[in-house]
């Protein structure tokens, strides 16, 4: 498929607004569509990038007044805003859960597909992306765990249509288990953390809002309902939690869009806990 110019390409499955036909086209499929949506997004991201320049360089000044007024260092020049200590204790109960997934590589050694996942159980099961151990071709599924051990992990169950997955390690890996939000009770607004391996940096820390709940994307050839935040996702995040500031998981990092191609802009999506809860209980009921 190709890389849809302005909304662009995820990072995990493939995300396509539903603004756009089944073909990721816009409108009647043409092609002056697609370019008149892209020099739209070029514009509005340069007015953006104006005003925020603009408004940095407005409070550089004002900071500099405000510091040297009177010689003494104004609220302006003080450090920035302290993040909440709730938040902090949610990252300290929830990176110990947080695992590593890599998948495939053979003889090699370098996996063909990485991600994160987390223990839902205290039978050491894991949730983890579909989309990862379909990347990895069917190889061998490794988990490395906070302390770096590493575990051969059994895989539970998959369904692609959920994009989710359920593996397994021994009782001895020791996991602890993530409390699991209670449904229905995630508010837009309100503080997250994005926990996983991006690009490797295992137990990454990310911080940010819920943007949006019951955002219809499409994952992949899937529609999915998803929860929309702005914490910083990146490639490897995918399978890891998105958790509130009780520590309880709200959802599955599963897709970042991007402007052409290039990084997160913000605009994350995870599968609703709702539904990660559903999937996860039916595939280990039917697996163990």
């Amino acid at each position: 498929m190709a890389v849809q110019t302005g909304l662009g390409e995820p990072r995990g499955p493939w995300f396509v607004s539903p603004e756009l036909d089944p073909d990721g086209r816009y409108g009647d499929g043409s092609g002056s569509g697609r370019e008149a949506a892209a020099r739209r997004w070029r514009r509005r991201l340069l007015a953006g990038l104006a005003v925020v320049a603009l408004s940095s360089a407005s409070g550089a000044a004002a900071g500099g007044w405000v510091a040297s007024r009177d010689g003494e260092p104004g609220p302006a020049a003080a450090s920035a805003a302290p993040v909440p200590a709730e938040l902090v204790t949610a990252a300290e109960r929830t990176v110990p859960g947080v695992v590593s997934v890599m998948v495939g590589g053979g003889g090699s050694g370098a996996a063909t597909a990485t991600g994160s996942g987390f223990a839902v159980d205290n039978e050491q099961h894991i949730i983890t992306n579909d989309h990862i151990l379909a990347k990895g071709g069917g190889g061998s599924v490794t988990v490395e765990l906070p302390d770096g051990r590493r575990y051969t992990a059994e895989v539970v169950g998959r369904e692609s249509s959920s994009d989710l997955a359920v593996l397994k390690v021994p009782p001895n890996a020791g996991l602890a288990a993530l409390p699991l939000a209670k449904p229905g009770s995630t508010r837009v607004g309100e503080p997250v953390l994005a926990v996983g391996s991006p690009l490797g940096l295992a137990g990454t820390v990310t911080a940010g809002i819920v943007s949006a709940l019951n955002r219809q994307v499409r994952l992949g050839p899937n529609r999915h309902t998803a929860v929309q935040t702005d914490a910083s996702i990146n490639p490897g995040n995918s399978g890891g939690p998105l958790v509130n500031a009780r520590g309880e998981v709200v959802g599955v990092n599963t897709a970042i869009a991007t402007i052409d191609g290039n990084g997160s802009i913000g605009i994350g999506f995870a599968i609703p806990i709702e539904q990660v809860q559903q999937t996860a209980d039916t595939i280990i009921g039917k697996g163990g």
